[in-house]
């Protein structure tokens, strides 16, 4: 196949007309040519690289890979990176087995990485373990292209055997090691680094992403549907926030963003999360569109999730060159940047209307090993009139949390919620059989009566509540462990869910149906008093205790600064 077109070469950053042939889905010429009549040209519009998102757990689209393939084409997105951690916290090899399987069956490049951390943490309920044998056997499989983010960073600095292991092998087979270091920095981040760990997606501030680059770090900025990153990263004013000194220092950063040559701190965009509802709306065209609206050269976003992504993985694609995978998108203009086709393999795989290829299912089974709860499973006994507390706070967007106080009426022995001042029960319910049951605090949330309950928490993926009173909690969980997993929602005058009966993570609907069904539970989460943009989300990340400063397992409230457990009664 021979057509003209004009493209973008995204190693000179030039845009030429050219002849392209396309042999066996592989660029075999990339020709300049000369054009006197616009009719010369076969296609109509912009021909540039497929996009790569280079980090992304597909589990939480909620949908199958091959589902998620035909919604992400129509963004342009021809490729991930994806890290199955969340499947095989609770199937193991076994879940990330099937996951490449049904990745197979659909014309889109699924690349993975292995898990480094599962379970994520040791005070934690996981339904799978992959120890360093595990890992060589995923690293030796042709679709595994890196080592998956390490989250243990204590466990890096601290010389964890089993840790030290697993970064020894992924050096050893030539994959590169993603890296997960919220707020880490100096000495500490320095020892994280001699292990090798290449990126990190986790920078909130442009002062954590300068250290992390000038000392060898690939940045993803991340765009997803709770942690939103870019406005920190790239908005100079909300990122001159972050500098403390507001003299030299404060400067050389202003001075840095004004003459817009911040961009090469940053390497990559990427999702990291992408709910349903977020990504029948759009993907990484999306977040092009944004970087360029806070002050990011188009053809440095656009090699973010082409050429630096290729590169750095090591992937045949990513760019319109002889020799690489034919994958590319015809898009209107860089102005509108509408996507018009989408190919991979030179196939093309969406058409401006529809998307030219079926989703096969995953098999499901239960994986939901829980027995029904009580509201006493949630209560919080004190005995006196009024007790001080520990609680989680939460922002929406943002996966830190804060820790706060708060002093709560008793009745009859148990610890009472107060909406006046938006302190909430949360609640862990251990999904693999052994009935652990945790119970705390949190504020953010905004309901004023009700409960939601989900499937979905990072990273065990034990079964996670928050609710005004204990009866409903139950009654939300109960919802969840009938449907064998999923999202619900309940109150006096609804019960409503969305099942996600693959590993009570996935649904094997397409992106539309789940999307509008979680639609409809973002409506009823609103009706209840919740503020939040992406409630099920940020609940979802509650449970992650790798992320600071305060969060819950199914084993009891953590202290993400120190590492350890804390009291939610304070004495």
């Amino acid at each position: 196949m021979s057509f003209t077109a004009y493209i973008l070469d995204v190693m000179s950053n030039t845009f030429f007309p050219a002849r392209i042939t396309v042999e066996n889905g592989i660029f075999t010429e990339i020709t300049p040519v000369t054009v006197d009549e616009e009719f010369n040209i076969d296609v109509k519009g912009l021909m540039i690289p497929g996009f790569i998102d280079s980090h992304i757990h597909i589990e939480s689209s909620m949908i199958t890979p091959a589902q998620f393939a035909k919604i992400a084409v129509r963004h342009g997105t021809t490729s991930v990176v994806a890290d199955p951690h969340e499947i095989a916290n609770v199937l193991g090899i076994e879940g990330i087995e099937a996951m490449i399987e049904n990745a197979k069956e659909v014309p889109f490049n699924f690349y993975f990485s292995a898990p480094s951390c599962v379970p994520a943490t040791s005070f934690e309920t996981s339904g799978a373990v992959l120890d360093s044998s595990d890992i060589e056997y995923l690293l030796k499989k042709d679709e595994i292209v890196a080592l998956g983010e390490m989250m243990n960073f204590p466990g890096v600095i601290n010389g964890d055997e089993e840790v030290l292991r697993k970064l020894a092998l992924a050096r050893q087979y030539g994959k590169p090691i993603d890296g997960h270091a919220p707020l880490l920095t100096r000495e500490d981040l320095d020892k994280y680094l001699e292990q090798g760990i290449s990126t990190d997606h986790e920078c909130s501030n442009i002062i954590e992403a300068f250290e992390k680059k000038m000392k060898g770090m690939k940045i993803m900025v991340r765009d997803g549907s709770s942690a939103m990153d870019m406005e920190g990263l790239f908005n100079i004013n909300h990122a001159l926030e972050h500098i403390e000194d507001p003299g030299k220092l404060g400067i050389i950063f202003r001075d840095i963003f004004e003459k817009r040559v911040y961009s090469p701190l940053f390497d990559f965009i990427v999702s990291d999360d992408k709910h349903p509802d977020d990504l029948i709306k759009g993907h990484l065209n999306l977040s092009i569109k944004k970087a360029v609206s806070l002050g990011i050269d188009i053809l440095k976003a656009i090699s973010m999730v082409t050429i630096n992504p290729s590169r750095h993985y090591k992937l045949n694609c990513g760019a319109i060159v002889e020799g690489a995978k034919a994958d590319y998108v015809i898009i209107d203009s860089l102005c509108d940047f509408n996507i018009l086709e989408t190919y991979v393999g030179g196939e093309c795989v969406f058409d401006g209307e529809n998307v030219l290829f079926d989703a096969p299912e995953i098999d499901a089974r239960n994986s939901i090993n829980a027995t029904k709860k009580s509201a006493s499973d949630f209560d919080i006994l004190y005995d006196g009139d009024e007790c001080e507390v520990n609680v989680i706070e939460c922002t929406d967007g943002d996966l830190l949390t804060k820790k706060t106080t708060a002093k709560l009426r008793t009745k009859n022995g148990v610890v009472q919620s107060d909406i006046y001042n938006d302190i909430l029960k949360i609640s862990v319910v251990e999904r693999y059989g052994g009935g652990n049951v945790a119970n705390a605090f949190i504020k953010g949330f905004g309901l004023n009566k009700g409960a939601i309950a989900s499937s979905v928490a990072h990273d065990s993926h034990n079964i996670i509540v928050i609710g005004y009173d204990s009866e409903t909690m139950a009654q939300a969980v109960n919802k969840v462990i009938d449907d064998k997993g999923g999202i619900a929602v309940v109150s006096e005058d609804f019960n409503e869910s969305l099942p996600l009966p693959i590993a009570g993570l996935m649904s094997n609907e397409d992106a539309y149906d789940v999307a509008h069904k979680l639609d409809v539970l973002h409506k009823r989460a609103s009706a209840l008093g919740c503020k939040l943009k992406s409630p099920f989300m940020t609940m979802a990340f509650m449970a992650l205790l790798v992320i600071p400063s305060i969060k819950i397992s199914d084993e009891g409230l953590f202290d993400g600064d120190n590492f350890e457990f804390m009291d939610v009664v304070i004495d």
